[in-house]
């Protein structure tokens, strides 16, 4: 495989990016939450944090593999997230799932939203965006019945 493109080193950076935020985000919701079903989503949180985690290991190996350098320091991912601000404090179980949702909804909408580019250049990476697509939308699901 030739390595990376610019668009596809700085696509699967974004990528990157936005599941380093997300562990961040999860994990700030994980150290807050308040209030009834306390447990039960903290514990989601967890499932939440590991997946980012994961993925997002994948992702960084991913773009070594094609020559290129992934970049998840803090500033990095201070300003290039996709991923909408996390309040400050303790935060209530129905407002945390709230904006857990909308982090999960903004993660995997960008990696849909480069999915065809990455795909042109290289197939095989698609896979992995396809996994990280599932598995975002399952845990956006699963938290989001939560607020039913």
């Amino acid at each position: 495989m030739p390595a990376a493109s610019e668009t596809l080193s700085a696509n699967l950076q974004r990528v990157l990016v936005n599941l380093v935020d997300l562990q961040l985000l999860g994990k700030q919701a994980h150290w807050n939450i308040t209030g009834k079903n306390f447990r039960d989503i903290h514990l989601q949180l967890d499932e939440i944090i590991e997946l980012a985690r994961s993925h997002g290991d994948l992702i960084a190996e991913r773009l070594r593999a094609l020559e290129a350098e992934p970049d998840g320091r803090a500033a990095t991912v201070s300003r290039d997230s996709d991923l909408p601000d996390y309040p400050d404090g303790l935060v209530d179980v129905g407002k945390t799932v709230a904006l857990v949702v909308e982090a999960l909804d903004a993660a995997a909408g960008s990696v849909r939203s480069i999915r065809d580019q990455v795909d042109e250049e290289d197939p095989a990476t698609t896979d992995l965006l396809h996994a990280i697509i599932l598995d975002l939308e399952k845990q956006r699901w699963m938290l989001s019945m939560e607020a039913v």
